[in-house]
């Protein structure tokens, strides 16, 4: 089992950019709660009247710096994931024995469906950080100029939602492109595995006809063996068979003779 001992470490190694990135959600999840927690007592549109004492609550150049950064962090992470996963598979191609054959593939088989929840999850905190730094981009501009906003705030709720759309349509294309990309690695991943099992079946019966080979050339042998028996056999009975003829004719001689 020395084979699968890398196998462990990759899953350890795994587990523990899973358990990181899983942290990294959970912070940027607890951030955008806190801050919209702060945003919606002192919402501009239901207390217009209090505009300059709300405007702290919006979130600093600094919290959203510190939002992205957290996210930039999660998708390295989920990038190390899916490096990781790759090596696990080639390096699963090199092993030989059937036990650890099977015991690799359930490892991969785990990770990758861990690796596809961590995704999903990635990418659904992604489009949460995206329309909150929108909502958050577009509120402190509204909270600047909220005079001049009278006129233009069809507008600009009009821009907003365009954009809301667009970047919602925009998420969805990248998560049915990721999907295509998991489907695809998937069935190359399969593709792979059918040929590496025809090559097994290929030298069993190769194998298998080198055996038969053999057995043919022993039962010719044994048929040759037979045969030369057989003449010995036909031999030794017409030897037996002249000497007692020569026998018979010399008893008969003597008998005359006396």
């Amino acid at each position: 089992m020395t084979t699968v001992i890398p196998f462990s470490r990759y899953n350890e190694e795994f587990s523990s950019l899973t358990s990181q990135t899983r942290q990294t959600l959970s912070n940027i999840t607890t951030m955008l709660e806190q801050q919209q927690q702060q945003e919606h007592p002192a919402d501009p549109e239901s207390h217009p009247s209090s505009s300059s004492s709300s405007s702290p609550s919006h979130p600093s150049a600094e919290q959203k710096a510190t939002i992205q950064r957290e996210m930039n962090l999660s998708l390295n992470l989920l990038a190390q994931t899916k490096d990781l996963l790759k090596q696990m598979t080639i390096e699963s191609r090199s092993v030989d024995n059937a036990t650890d054959v099977e015991e690799c593939k359930k490892l991969i088989q785990i990770a990758k469906a861990n690796h596809a929840n961590l995704k999903d999850d990635v990418e659904s905190i992604q489009n949460d950080v995206n329309h909150y730094l929108l909502l958050s981009s577009s509120s402190s501009k509204r909270g600047k100029g909220r005079r001049d906003k009278n006129k233009k705030s069809g507008v600009n709720a009009e821009v907003r939602e365009h954009l809301l759309s667009t970047t919602n349509s925009l998420s969805k294309q990248n998560s049915n492109l990721e999907k295509s990309k998991r489907i695809m690695a998937d069935t190359e991943m399969i593709a792979m595995e059918i040929t590496e099992e025809l090559s097994r079946q290929r030298e069993t019966i190769e194998s298998s006809h080198a055996r038969v080979r053999g057995v043919t050339g022993l039962s010719n042998q044994a048929r040759r063996i037979l045969v030369n028996m057989q003449r010995r056999e036909v031999q030794q009975k017409m030897v037996v068979y002249g000497v007692g003829a020569v026998l018979v004719f010399a008893l008969l001689f003597l008998l005359g003779f006396f």
